[in-house]
């Protein structure tokens, strides 16, 4: 039992032995808790800013701390970086070769086309020489071999400037397009652990505490700030086992305090299916062995700040 439960209990000492001389059935000793929320970052680093401070009321999206980012932001960086290489390697393979690639291999195959042509004039003068007897028949086999050969060297790089033209195949394709989504990935994730250095209020709250100050290392995951939304203060109280089954979420109390300038609206929204004993320091003749449940309560948003944490308080029941 932590020492806030401690000084709970015993004001309730108080309010169960003032209450032996005067009951009340509709009326119940309780005592204010607050869930809190502990915000921290995911990432370790040196606190370089502090923007809130303790008791401060805060607004959902209001900047409470940040952490040194420089690797963060370098990392970023470098992934970006990456993707750009990535995603230039994907165009070059998706368009194939560049204009002035392809006017080379043009400019090959129209000199292909002249030389092609010309074996193909002396391969029709030397048939009309062989067979004139002018030359031999070894000299007409050399003119149809070049006719040949220029032939298939122009159809060759026809293909090859068919192919200059076309993308890359679609297996490599494919390959380039997961590395792009690989680089992708990485620059998200970079940019989370970046954005992971700046911490917001995630609700409107009260700033209970700050738990490090500006230039200490705070660890990953170590809370920097405590806030108290005041949809998470509530009221804690007991009832008798003989009463409980009137007490039903959801049915309206009122919280009475010390220093409240009017009673407090609240509902129930919780009650314990498990009883216990009343604490033996507080039992009176007319309150022992009595079982007592656990209920709770929720005050409005707006009433939420009249009440703080560990603050003693009658709860009566309408």
């Amino acid at each position: 039992m932590n020492r806030v439960h401690i000084t709970v209990w015993l004001l309730l000492i108080t309010g169960f032995v003032a209450g032996c001389s005067r009951h009340d059935d509709n009326a119940y000793q309780g005592y204010i808790e607050g869930e809190y929320v502990y915000l921290a970052s995911s990432q370790a680093g040196t606190l370089t800013q502090l923007q809130v401070m303790r008791g401060q009321t805060v607004k959902a999206g209001t900047p409470l701390f940040l952490l040194d980012p420089v690797d963060e932001t370098a990392a970023l960086a470098q992934a970006q970086q990456q993707l750009a290489a990535a995603r230039s390697q994907l165009a070059d393979i998706e368009t194939g070769k560049r204009v002035p690639e392809v006017n080379v291999n043009r400019a090959q195959r129209s000199q292909a086309v002249a030389n092609a042509r010309k074996a193909s004039l002396q391969l029709t003068r030397d048939e009309a020489q062989f067979r004139a007897g002018g030359i031999s028949k070894a000299q007409l086999d050399d003119s149809r071999a070049n006719a040949d050969a220029t032939a298939a060297q122009v159809r060759e790089l026809t293909s090859q400037v068919e192919v200059a033209r076309l993308p890359g195949r679609s297996q490599q394709i494919a390959a380039q397009q997961a590395q792009v989504a690989a680089a992708e990935a990485v620059v998200a994730q970079a940019q989370w652990k970046l954005d992971q250095k700046r911490v917001t209020a995630p609700a409107d709250g009260l700033v209970y505490d700050t738990l490090f100050r500006a230039g200490e290392w705070v660890p990953a995951g170590n809370p920097v700030v405590q806030m108290l939304p005041p949809q998470n203060v509530k009221v804690r109280f007991f009832v008798p086992q003989t009463l409980v089954g009137a007490m039903t979420p959801g049915r309206d109390v009122t919280i009475q305090c010390d220093g409240c300038a009017a009673d407090v609206p609240a509902k129930i929204t919780y009650v314990s299916n498990k009883a216990e004993y009343t604490p033996p320091v507080i039992y009176s003749n007319e309150s022992r062995a009595k079982l007592v449940f656990m209920i709770e309560a929720h005050p409005s948003v707006a009433d939420a700040a009249k009440l703080h944490p560990g603050q003693p308080v009658t709860v009566v029941r309408k």
